[in-house]
């Protein structure tokens, strides 16, 4: 067989283009995961399941709200943004007295906050 100076230079610059290839998808990916946790180590989440970083956080709360298991009326006031539940809500006689199951009425009086963790 002949040796064909024509044919050596392709097959060898088609592997090359196909190592390029490689390593440029190979560096794609590791450029896209890199983003993606560096923004996800960004934002934490706390115990309400709020995304705290440089972001605009909204509380969502229902009107009609459902005590859950360890929540004081503090805790749901803070996770709502509403202050006033005692007020608002005439059947609750001791704010002490806040068990799982009990339905309150939640008025927000923000729905957004700011919190910066840097």
């Amino acid at each position: 067989m002949a040796f064909n100076p024509r044919k050596a230079p392709i097959s060898s610059s088609k592997a090359m283009a196909d190592a390029a290839s490689w390593c440029c998808a190979c560096l794609l990916v590791t450029l896209i995961l890199v983003c993606i946790f560096r923004d996800s180590s960004a934002l934490e989440e706390d115990d309400e399941g709020l995304l705290r970083g440089s972001k605009v956080v909204s509380k969502p709360c229902d009107e009609i709200y459902v005590v859950g298991e360890g929540e004081t009326l503090h805790t749901i006031s803070d996770k709502c943004g509403d202050p006033f539940i005692v007020e608002k809500n005439p059947h609750i006689h001791d704010p002490d007295d806040v068990f799982p199951g009990l339905v309150i009425k939640i008025t927000p009086s923000h729905t957004t906050k700011y919190y910066n963790i840097n």
